[in-house]
């Protein structure tokens, strides 16, 4: 997990010039869903997530580990992970985007900020085109950041069996819910220096 978050911090701010206030990570995301279903309402959460958000550059990214999604039902669980998503062999979904609608003088330090975010959502190795509403919010200079969406199993290829699909809706409710600190640029000696120019 630790070289997962390195590599997903790297890839999205090496763009981005150094400034310890622009950028902000999370190992501890959350990531709910939700489906309302006759029989029974299936829902799960993931609370270690990955998350990446850069306020300079207006980049994000998230990526959820699988089988870190925990059910109610032991055997649900069971099901999601072997005969729906195919954990082992598509263990994480990712999403890797662009912030819209920040102010042009920047992010405030108060109140709530009504943002959409664009980009490609990866599931079950399926790559699709969203554009997801959500907001963003200074909280004890952490910033917070909320969505709320709908994906539907049979974008991402997701084979439910007939019997099961004839009792659950079609799309699932998504929620996310991050809080990420600041993140710390490396001191000036470690940073990589531009070289003299020869004579």
């Amino acid at each position: 997990m630790k070289r997962l978050f390195t590599l997903l911090a790297a890839t999205l701010l090496l763009a981005a010039p150094l400034s310890a206030q622009q950028r902000y990570t999370t190992r501890s995301a959350s990531i709910d869903f939700f489906s309302d279903a006759p029989l029974e309402d299936i829902s799960a959460k993931n609370t270690q997530v990955t998350a990446a958000i850069d306020l300079l550059s207006q980049q994000m990214a998230f990526v959820a580990t699988m089988k870190e999604f925990v059910f109610p039902d032991g055997l649900m669980q069971a099901h999601f992970n072997e005969n729906f998503v195919e954990s082992e062999k598509y263990p994480r979904a990712t999403f890797s985007g662009r912030l819209l609608g920040i102010p042009e003088s920047g992010m405030p330090t108060a109140g709530i900020v009504p943002v959409e975010v664009e980009g490609d959502l990866t599931i079950h190795g399926v790559k699709r085109r969203v554009k997801v509403p959500g907001t963003l919010e200074f909280i004890d200079k952490q910033l917070v950041a909320k969505a709320k969406f709908s994906v539907a199993p049979a974008d991402y290829k997701i084979d439910i069996p007939s019997l099961i699909k004839e009792h659950i809706a079609k799309t699932v409710d998504i929620t996310v819910y991050a809080v990420c600190a600041p993140q710390i640029a490396p001191p000036v000696s470690q940073q990589q220096a531009t070289p003299p120019a020869r004579p």
